[in-house]
Order: C-alpha cells, then sequence, then structure tokens
C-alpha cells in the first residue's frame, strides 16, 4: 500500500467507518483485506476515529469504536441520530458528491452510500439514476493497471500521445496518484523522460507495460496542476462566429468578451503550434485571428490547411 496523503487518508477512512457500522463485528483482518491496508494502519486509523464528535465532547457525542478478539464494531454517537436540516442545495451538492464516490471503479453500487442517496433523492423527489456524474473515459484495464501500480509502486512503461505536439512518445512513469478531474482520468507521477513530476490523460496512454522496478514515493507529493501554468504562454486573440461557445468552456482563457449577436472575441494562452493549427482547422471559416504573438505565425491556420491538402492530393494521385 503506498502512503497516503492526509487527503487521501481520511477519504479511506469514511469509507471505512460506514462499512464497519454496518456490521456486527467484523474481523480486522476481513477489514485490511476489503480496504488494502495493514493492521498497523488500521488501528491508527482507529484511534482517530475515537476522538470524532462534537461539543461538549461526552461519550454520548463521541464515535464509539470497539476492539474485542481482533473484531472491530462502530457506533455512531447520539447527534448521527438527529434529522439534518438541509437547503436544496446542500441536498443536491450531497447528491452529487455522493454520486462522484458511487461512480468512481469498484464502488459498491447497492452499498449503505447508495441506499442513503436514494432516500435523499427521494426526498427532493428526483431520480437517481438520473444524476449523471461522468469522471471521464478511459480504457478500464489501462485504470486499473495504474491504480494497482500506485499501490505497489511499481514504475510503468506507457506510450503516450502529446496533443500539444501532435506526437507520441514512450516514457517511464513512477505513479503517485489516479484520479478524476474536470471530466477526465489522470495519472500523476516522475516522468524519467521530463526529470520531473508530470501528469499524463488515461485516455491518451495507448500501451502500458508493468515494470519490475518499484520505487519509493515522496511522503508529501506535490498536488500537480491538471493544466499548465499559462504564464509566459504567447497568445492569441480569435474572433469567432456565432454558435461556438464550446470554445471557452473547454479550454483555458484570459479573456472572452461577447457581441449581441453571439460571436466572440477570445484570448488564448497556446502551448503549442500543432495545438492551435489543428483548433483553427476545426473552426474552418468561422473563426479569423485578430492578433497573435511570436514566435507564433498568423499563417498557421492556412498553412496546416495546405499542408493537410497537399497529402490528400498526394495519396490521391491528383
Amino acid at each position: 500500500m503506498s502512503r497516503l496523503t492526509a487527503a487521501e487518508s481520511l477519504t479511506r477512512l469514511l469509507a471505512i467507518v460506514p462499512w464497519v457500522a454496518s456490521q456486527d463485528a467484523v474481523p480486522i483482518d476481513e477489514i485490511c483485506r476489503r480496504f488494502d491496508l495493514s493492521r498497523d494502519e488500521l488501528l491508527a486509523d482507529l484511534d482517530i476515529v475515537f476522538l470524532v464528535g462534537v461539543h461538549p465532547f461526552t461519550p454520548d457525542q463521541l464515535i464509539e469504536v470497539r476492539i474485542d478478539d481482533d473484531r472491530v464494531s462502530i457506533d455512531y454517537a447520539d447527534y448521527f441520530a438527529r434529522p439534518l436540516s438541509l437547503t436544496a442545495e446542500q441536498a443536491l451538492a450531497l447528491v452529487t458528491a455522493g454520486a462522484s464516490i458511487l461512480a468512481i471503479p469498484g464502488a459498491d453500487p447497492d452499498g449503505p452510500l447508495a441506499r442513503g442517496l436514494d432516500k435523499l433523492t427521494g426526498v427532493l423527489g428526483l431520480d437517481r439514476a438520473r444524476v449523471d456524474v461522468d469522471l471521464g473515459d478511459a480504457p478500464g484495464d489501462t485504470l486499473a493497471q495504474l491504480q494497482a501500480a500506485v499501490a505497489d509502486h511499481r514504475s510503468v512503461r506507457i506510450e503516450y500521445y502529446a496533443f500539444g505536439r501532435d506526437e507520441y512518445t514512450v516514457r517511464t512513469l513512477d505513479p503517485y496518484a489516479v484520479r478524476a478531474d474536470r471530466g477526465q482520468w489522470y495519472v500523476s507521477g516522475w516522468c524519467h523522460s521530463a526529470e520531473a513530476e508530470r501528469t499524463f490523460r488515461v485516455d491518451r496512454i495507448t500501451s502500458l507495460e508493468m515494470l519490475s522496478s518499484d520505487f519509493e514515493p515522496p511522503a508529501e507529493p506535490v498536488e500537480p496542476e491538471v493544466f499548465a501554468s499559462p504564464d509566459g504562454l504567447p497568445r492569441v486573440v480569435l474572433h469567432v462566429d456565432p454558435g461556438h461557445d464550446w470554445l471557452a468552456d473547454q479550454y483555458p482563457t484570459d479573456h472572452v468578451e461577447r457581441a449581441p449577436d453571439g460571436a466572440m472575441t477570445i484570448t488564448l494562452p497556446v502551448a503549442a503550434e500543432a495545438w492551435l493549427e489543428r483548433l483553427l482547422l476545426q473552426l474552418g471559416p468561422h473563426a479569423g485571428i485578430r492578433s497573435i504573438d511570436p514566435p507564433l505565425s498568423a499563417t498557421l491556420g492556412s498553412g496546416a490547411a495546405e499542408r493537410v491538402l497537399a497529402r490528400y492530393r498526394a495519396s490521391s494521385g491528383t
């Protein structure tokens, strides 16, 4: 089991407590197997649960944890029985957060969390099946292998499609964490090629090989940003025809000015020429460059179109 950050430890604890509380008494070994942790780690987590409660922290206001004959029982404090007073916004946020947890591979779709969400959505007049939380598409086997590599401290070799540079690269990676963010799955870790921490989109990994070498993760891995900082990147200002609002929603922007007819003037940081070329080809006649920072060229779009046309003519013999 990899060393967890404080946030990851809390997430694990939030999964352990309700599962154990729903049982009569659970053997310690069974809890360790289910949640992939050692006996010492489990006992350390339970020591924290002993301290969970509300003022004035009398016995009836603390969660009770009992360990007897290598079996664990958990009883909730009295305040858990009190009905919560939630606004509609708070209740919907709770439903969305719970649905996000259930969307994680391996979550129990019929467990206590799912049953609680069914009750809450019933009160709200919602159908939980229609509360759709999309954590992004990623090949299930690739995602499972990466999660196993994180847990076992195993290095992996990946073939990765770099969208910004429009090229495939082969990299050796020491994966620290796999997570969903903004509708996509990402793996973060130490990239041997870059000799730095990097983040990769899982759906752009075209092949993965588990290596025999292992690694020691840092005690507190730096939480990497999904998107690189735009500081220092050249900018392009585009005028875009109405009907292309997705552009402002999908990409990081510096400024968006909307005209009454729906047209936009949008300022974008550009991490790579290949990305801007593909964007201009996709927009076609519906976008024009108002200004562009060096070393980028205002002829990027037309140049890319001419190369595509030349390849087409060569392949078709025309």
